[in-house]
C-alpha cells in the first residue's frame, strides 16, 4: 500500500482484471487521451484513492478537481470532454436508445459475468455460465445487422460489449457453432482495432494469449 503522487491532470486508477475498467480504458484509447492509468490490486488499494472516492472502489477517474467513480457516467463525461470522435450519437433518440442497451447489457450480461469471475466454480456459476451463452447467442443476429452493434459506427455501446466478449475464454464459454458467426466477426473486427488493443492491461491480454 502506498501513495502515488505528482500525476498529470487526468489519472484513471484502473482494476486491470475488471471489465468495467477495461470499457473505460477502451473510450480513453479510442479518443487518445493523454492519461496516467495506475493499475491497482482491488485487495490491496492505494491510500490516495480512500482520499479520491467515499467508496474507496475501482475504476476512479480523476481529471484535475473532478473525481468520477461510476464507469458509466466516466464513458460519457470523456465523450463530451473529447468529442471526436464521437461515441455517443448526436439526436435524443438514437443517444436514449444508446443508453438502453447500455442499460440491459448491465442488466442482461454483467451481473452473470460478475457472478462467473467471482466463482468460477460451483452450481451458481455454472447456471451462469449456461445463461449467459443461451442470452449471447439469442443476440447474435443484431451483432450482423449492422457494421457496429445497432450502429453504423463504433459507439460506447460496443465499448461495453467488447469486454464480456474478450473474456469469454475465461469465462469457460465458447461460441464456435455455426448460430455464433456474426458474434464471431464481430469480435474479429472489434479486437482488431487499433483503440482496443491499446486499452488492453497486461493481465487482459494474456487471457487470449
Amino acid at each position: 500500500m502506498g501513495v502515488v503522487t505528482k500525476r498529470s491532470s487526468m489519472t484513471f486508477f484502473s482494476d486491470p482484471s475488471s471489465h468495467y475498467s477495461h470499457r473505460v480504458r477502451i473510450v480513453l484509447a479510442e479518443k487518445g487521451v493523454t492519461v496516467d492509468i495506475v493499475d491497482v490490486d482491488p485487495d490491496n488499494p492505494l491510500e490516495e484513492l480512500a482520499d479520491l472516492n467515499p467508496y474507496n472502489a475501482l475504476p476512479t477517474l480523476v481529471d484535475r478537481d473532478l473525481v468520477l467513480f461510476e464507469p458509466n457516467i466516466m464513458m460519457e463525461y470523456l465523450d463530451e470532454r473529447f468529442p471526436h470522435p464521437p461515441l455517443l450519437p448526436v439526436y435524443p433518440v438514437a443517444r436514449a436508445n444508446s443508453r438502453l442497451m447500455i442499460h440491459r447489457i448491465q442488466r442482461d450480461w454483467c451481473g452473470l459475468v460478475d457472478q462467473i469471475l467471482a466463482q468460477p466454480t460451483g452450481k451458481a456459476s455454472d447456471t451462469a455460465r449456461k445463461e449467459l451463452r443461451e442470452s449471447l447467442l439469442a443476440a447474435a443476429p443484431l451483432f450482423g445487422e449492422m457494421p457496429f452493434f445497432m450502429s453504423e459506427e463504433f459507439t460506447i455501446v460496443d465499448c461495453c460489449i467488447a469486454p464480456i466478449l474478450w473474456r469469454l475464454p475465461a469465462l469457460g464459454i465458447d461460441l464456435s457453432d455455426k448460430q455464433a458467426k456474426p458474434i464471431q466477426k464481430y469480435m474479429d473486427k472489434i479486437f482488431s482495432r487499433e483503440g482496443f488493443k491499446a486499452s488492453l492491461s497486461d493481465l487482459e491480454e494474456d487471457i487470449r494469449s
